[in-house]
Formats: structure tokens, sequence, C-alpha cells
């Protein structure tokens, strides 16, 4: 048996000013930070061993696997505005 886990995440950050938010060839709008480089802020799972623990990414490629699977829909957008 299997249930629905919905996860919002909201970020709010204060970027220079020379970032900007551009499509690429597929539509997908990333972060161009400038010097050629972008940055796309997305699912990252982070993992403990006890929940008081240091939490890391370190999780095994058939772990990371499994859990994309399991991810049915994820929506990034970016909106810059001044602050």
């Amino acid at each position: 048996m299997m249930k629905k886990l919905a996860v919002t995440i909201t970020l709010n950050l204060n970027v220079p000013d020379r970032w900007e938010v551009v499509s690429s060839a597929e539509g997908v709008d990333v972060l161009k930070t400038g010097e050629g480089e972008y940055l796309d802020l997305t699912f990252e799972p982070m993992v403990a061993k006890d929940i008081e623990a240091e939490w890391s990414n370190a999780v095994s490629d058939e772990f990371i696997d499994a859990l994309f699977e399991m991810v049915e829909l994820e929506e990034v957008s970016y909106e810059l505005s001044p602050s």
C-alpha cells in the first residue's frame, strides 16, 4: 500500500544583482550566476542515522534512484524582484 506525500519548500535568497533567470533549450528555468556558471535549486535528500546527528547527502546510488522513482512531480520556479 502506498500513500501520497506532498512537500513544499520555499527559499527566499538575497542574491547579487548580476544573477538572472534564464531558460535552457528544453525550457527549464535556472539561475545564471555569472562567469559562465548556472545554478539549479532542486530536491536533494539529506539523511542521518539519528535524528539529532549530523545530516549528510551521502546516500547510495540505489537509494537515490529509488527515491527519484517515487517523485511524480517536481515544480521549481524562480522570481527575481528588487530587495
